[in-house]
């Protein structure tokens, strides 16, 4: 009862060709094939080209100093305007 016969294996294919649809189905096959050739090709890189990109993505991370101008007051509100005090 531990295995699945080629029967039951047919059963589940139709089921979920009947759900999803068979243009559903291409993208996802199509997807994952772009993801597996992908994974191939990044365990198959140059291990140096992995520090390089490190290095790229550390730098990218690191947050990069603004220099603000300090605001000026606009001619609309003066200072104390704006503000209900209970006097």
């Amino acid at each position: 009862m531990g295995s699945l016969s080629p029967i039951h294996w047919l059963i589940v294919i139709v089921v979920i060709l009947l759900v999803f649809g068979p243009s559903r189905l291409a993208g996802v096959g199509k997807g994952l094939g772009e993801g597996i050739r992908s994974f191939k090709k990044g365990i198959n890189e140059d291990p140096a080209d992995d520090e390089k990109d490190d290095k790229a993505a550390e730098a990218a991370k690191e947050p990069k100093l603004v220099e603000k101008k300090p605001s000026e007051p606009s001619d609309e509100m003066k200072p104390g305007e704006g503000t209900k005090s209970s006097v």
